[in-house]
C-alpha cells in the first residue's frame, strides 16, 4: 500500500501540474502521462517474468543463492527509499512540477517519457520487494493477495485526494509506515542470508540460534501471522539474528533523528496542498518559468518531438525484451502437478530420463510432504515441507524404471499418482535412491537405546549420592570433582534437547528466562549445583539442591520407556544429530557454562554417546547411506582426538572464559590452535551427521 501510494501521488502530481500548464483555455491532454505510467508498469511487469522464470531454471542451490542476493538488495533499496522520502517528502511537489512544465513545453513524448522515468523507479523497487518477500513466505499466494488489496487501497486514496474528496497527512502516514516497512526489511533481510547460508556462499548454516519447530506447528495460523508480519522463522541462525538485530538497531535510531531540511518558501496557494497531498490542487498561480539552467536537454527534445515512437517504445520495448529473454530460458519442469483433497498429481503421466525439475502445486489447506518414489518405494525426490495454498519445485535426475509421486498431506490418508515409465539412460549419475525407513526398523535401535540409557541413568544415580555424601561432609573440592563426574554422565545418556521433556528440563535446565535467574526457586538440577558449587556457596546451601536433583533423576528413570520424547523411535534419529549440535550451540559458546568452563569434558561426553546412538541405527543406516557411518566414526575419532589436545597436566581446559565464572575459579584455555581445531572437527562432523535424520524420516502415513 505504500509504495501504490507513492506511486500513485506521483501520478497524481504529474496530473495535477499538467492542468496548470495549459493556456487561454486550452488543457493539455494527459494521455502521455497515462502512456509513460503504462511502460513504467511494462517494465516492473517483464522485470517480475523475467525473475520468476529465470530461477525456476537453477538448481535449489542456484535459487538460494539467487534470492539471497535479491533479498539483500531489496532491503537495501528499500532502506534507501526510506530515507529518501523522509528527506525529499516536502520538496517533492515542487520538483516533479517543474519536470512536467519544461517537459510540456516540448511536446507529448516528453510527457511521456518524464511520467515513465518518476514512476518506473517505484514500480521496480516494489516488484524486487513483492518478489523477495513471496519467496521469504514459501511461495504462497498470500503475499500475492496481500498486494493486490495494498496497491487498490492506494489507487482509491490517491483518487479521492486528487479529487479532494479526503485530507490526509502525508509526512506522518509516510513516516509511520517507514518504521513497519524497516520491520519487514529486517525480516528479509534475515531471510535472504539464511538463503545465502544454504547455498554454500555463507558460513553458520549449523550455528543454530533457535529452534522452535520442536514446540510450534510452522503452520499454526498465529505463527503464520507472525511470520507473514515480520518475515521471521521459527528457526533461525546466529548469522539471521544478529543481522536482523543490527539491522534494526542501526537503521530505527537514524530514522528517527533523521534532521528534516528546513521547507523552502511556499505560496499561500500551495500551503494546503502541502498539508494534505503536494499539488493535488492546481495552485492560482503558476511557478516562474524554469531558467536556462533547467532547459530541457537534447534526448528530452528529441522524445518531444516524436511522441508516438517514444510511447511505442515505452510500453513495448520492455514487454517484447521480458518475453524474448523467457522464451530464450530453457525449459525447467518435465510436469505441473497438483495436489487436491481427492487427487494426488494426477497430471503425472510421462516423463523423461535425465534432470527435470517437477512444480508441485498445493491446492490444498494442508501441509505436507511429496515424495517422488521408484518401484521398489524408494525416495528419488521429495519436498519435505510444502505448505497450503504453495507452489514448491522438485528436481530429480531420473534413470530407466518406473516413479510415482506420493502425497502425504497433514490429516488426510497417504495417496499416490500413477506409475510412469522412464526409458533410457541419463547423461548425468542418478543420486541414489532412498527407502523409507519404517517404525518398526527403528523400534528395536529404539529399545536398546532406553536400554543403555537406563544404566547410565543409574550411574547418574550413584554419582547424584556421592555429592550428598561429599556436601554432608562439607568436602566442596571433592563435590566438585563429583559434579563433573554426574555432569559427564548425564551427557551420555544422550541429553539433547527436550529428550526427556519437562523432567529432563529439571535435571539439567539453565536460568535463562526464570524472574530472579540464577537466584530463582525454579533453578534447579546439575546447573544449579555448578552455579553454587563455583560461587563459593556453603554445603549447606547446597544440600536441599541435591536432594532435589535425586527426585527429578529417579523421575527421568521411572518414566524413561513412556517418555513422549525418548520413548518415541522417530526422535532417535533427530537425536544422533542433535546431540553434537547441542554440544555446538551449548557447550563449545558457553551458553549453559554456570562456572565450572566443563565445554571440553561436556563435548567429549557426547561424542561418546552419539556413538552410542549411531551404533543402534546401523542397521538401518548402512542399508541407506553404506559410507556415512565409517566416515561418521573417522570424523568422531579426530573430534575426540582435538578434545583430549586441549588437557593439559592431565586436566581439562575451557575454550573461553565465561562471565558466569568467578574471578577466582577462571580455567586456563588452550592454545588457539588447539580451539580451532576442536571448532573444525566438530563443524565436519555435523556436516555427515546432518542426513541422518533425512535417511532415516519415517514418512506420515495420515
Amino acid at each position: 500500500m505504500r509504495e501504490g501510494l507513492e506511486a500513485g501521488l506521483v501520478v497524481s502530481i504529474l496530473l495535477a501540474a499538467l492542468r496548470k500548464t495549459g493556456t487561454d483555455g486550452h488543457r493539455v491532454s494527459s494521455a502521455p502521462v497515462w502512456l509513460g505510467v503504462l511502460g513504467a508498469v511494462s517494465v516492473a511487469a517483464g522485470f517480475a517474468a523475467v525473475l520468476t522464470f529465470s530461477t525456476s531454471v537453477l538448481s535449489s542451490a542456484g535459487q538460494e543463492a539467487v534470492g539471497g542476493l535479491l533479498s539483500v538488495l531489496a532491503v537495501g533499496l528499500v532502506t534507501a527509499m526510506v530515507f529518501w522520502m523522509r528527506r525529499t517528502a516536502a520538496g517533492l511537489s515542487r520538483q516533479l512540477r517543474g519536470e512536467v512544465e519544461r517537459a510540456a513545453a516540448v511536446g507529448a513524448g516528453a510527457l511521456a517519457l518524464t511520467a515513465f522515468l518518476a514512476v518506473g523507479r517505484e514500480g521496480l523497487e516494489t516488484t524486487l520487494f513483492l518478489w523477495t518477500a513471496v519467496k521469504a513466505s514459501g511461495s504462497t499466494a498470500a503475499p500475492l493477495v496481500g498486494a493486490g488489496l495494498g496497491l487498490a487501497a492506494a489507487v482509491s486514496a490517491c483518487w479521492l485526494l486528487y479529487r479532494q474528496a479526503v485530507r490526509l497527512n502525508l509526512g506522518v502516514f509516510f513516516n509511520r509506515t517507514a518504521l513497519a516497512l524497516i520491520m519487514v526489511a529486517a525480516g528479509v533481510l534475515a531471510y535472504g542470508l539464511g538463503d545465502l547460508q544454504d547455498a554454500g556462499l555463507l558460513p553458520g548454516t549449523h550455528w543454530i540460534a533457535f529452534d522452535l519447530t520442536a514446540h510450534l506447528d510452522p503452520n499454526s495460523w498465529w505463527v503464520s501471522i507472525i511470520t507473514g508480519c515480520t518475515e521471521l522463522a521459527p528457526r533461525m541462525t546466529v548469522l539471521q539474528v544478529v543481522a536482523w538485530t543490527v539491522y534494526l538497531a542501526v537503521v530505527v535510531p537514524l530514522f528517527v533523528r533523521a534532521a528534516r531540511p528546513a521547507p523552502a518558501p511556499r505560496t499561500a496557494a500551495e500551503a494546503p496542498a502541502a498539508a494534505t497531498m503536494p499539488a493535488a490542487t492546481p495552485a492560482a498561480t503558476t511557478p516562474a518559468a524554469p531558467d536556462a539552467a533547467e532547459a530541457p536537454g537534447r534526448w528530452v527534445r528529441l522524445a518531444g518531438q516524436r511522441p508516438w515512437p517514444v510511447a511505442a517504445v515505452l510500453v513495448v520495448v520492455p514487454t517484447l525484451a521480458a518475453t524474448a529473454a523467457v522464451l530464450a530460458l530453457p525449459s525447467a519442469a518435465a510436469a505441473t502437478v497438483t495436489v487436491t483433497r481427492t487427487r494426488c498429481a494426477q497430471e503425472w503421466t510421462s516423463a523423461r530420463a535425465g534432470s527435470q525439475t517437477i512444480a508441485v502445486d498445493n491446492r490444498t489447506d494442508r501441509a505436507g510432504e511429496i515424495d517422488l518414489v521408484n518401484a521398489s518405494g524408494a525416495v528419488v525426490a521429495e519436498i519435505e515441507t510444502i505448505g497450503p495454498a504453495t507452489t514448491a519445485d522438485m528436481t530429480a535426475t531420473l534413470g530407466s524404471g518406473s516413479y510415482a509421486i506420493k502425497c502425504l498431506m497433514s490429516g488426510q490418508a497417504a495417496a499416490s499418482s500413477a506409475s510412469v515409465q522412464v526409458s533410457g539412460s541419463s547423461a548425468q549419475a542418478a543420486p541414489a535412491a532412498v527407502k523409507p525407513v519404517t517404525l518398526q526398523e527403528l523400534t528395536g535401535p529404539n529399545d536398546a537405546y532406553q536400554h543403555y540409557a537406563a544404566g547410565v541413568l543409574a550411574r547418574l544415580t550413584a554419582d547424584v549420592a556421592a555429592l550428598r555424601t561429599d556436601l554432608t561432609a562439607g568436602n566442596l573440592a571433592a563435590a566438585k570433582a563429583d559434579w563433573l563426574t554426574a555432569q559427564l554422565d548425564w551427557e551420555e545418556v544422550g541429553a539433547s534437547y527436550d529428550s526427556f521433556g519437562d523432567a529432563g528440563t529439571a535435571v539439567d535446565g539453565l536460568p535463562d528466562g526464570l524472574p530472579n535467574g540464577v537466584q530463582d526457586s525454579g533453578f534447579t538440577g546439575l546447573h544449579r549445583l555448578e552455579y553454587g558449587l563455583w560461587h563459593g556457596q556453603s554445603a549447606a546451601q547446597l544440600l536441599p539442591q541435591v536432594a532435589t536433583l535425586g527426585a527429578d533423576v529417579a523421575d527421568v528413570s521411572r518414566n524413561l520407556a513412556t517418555d513422549d520424547e525418548a520413548g518415541d523411535p522417530t526422535n532417535l534419529p533427530i537425536r544422533a544429530h542433535e546431540i553434537m549440535e547441542d554440544a555446538l550451540r551449548d557447550h563449545l559458546s558457553g551458553i549453559d557454562d554456570e562456572g565450572a568452563g566443563a565445554a571440553y569434558p561436556e563435548t567429549w561426553a557426547d561424542v561418546q554417546v552419539t556413538r552410542t546412538v549411531l551404533g543402534e541405527l546401523s542397521g538401518p543406516l548402512t542399508a541407506r547411506a553404506p559410507k556415512l557411518l565409517p566416515l561418521a566414526e573417522q570424523q568422531l575419532d579426530a573430534l575426540q582426538s582435538a578434545l583430549l589436545a586441549t588437557r593439559a597436566d592431565g586436566q581439562w581446559q575451557t575454550p573461553q572464559q565465561a562471565p558466569q565464572q568467578a574471578p577466582q575459579q577462571s580455567m586456563q584455555q588452550p592454545p588457539a590452535a588447539a580451539r580451532q581445531q576442536v571448532d573444525a572437527a566438530i563443524g565436519a562432523l555435523l556436516e555427515t551427521l546432518d542426513q541422518v535424520p533425512d535417511l532415516l524420516e519415517v514418512p506420515p502415513s495420515h
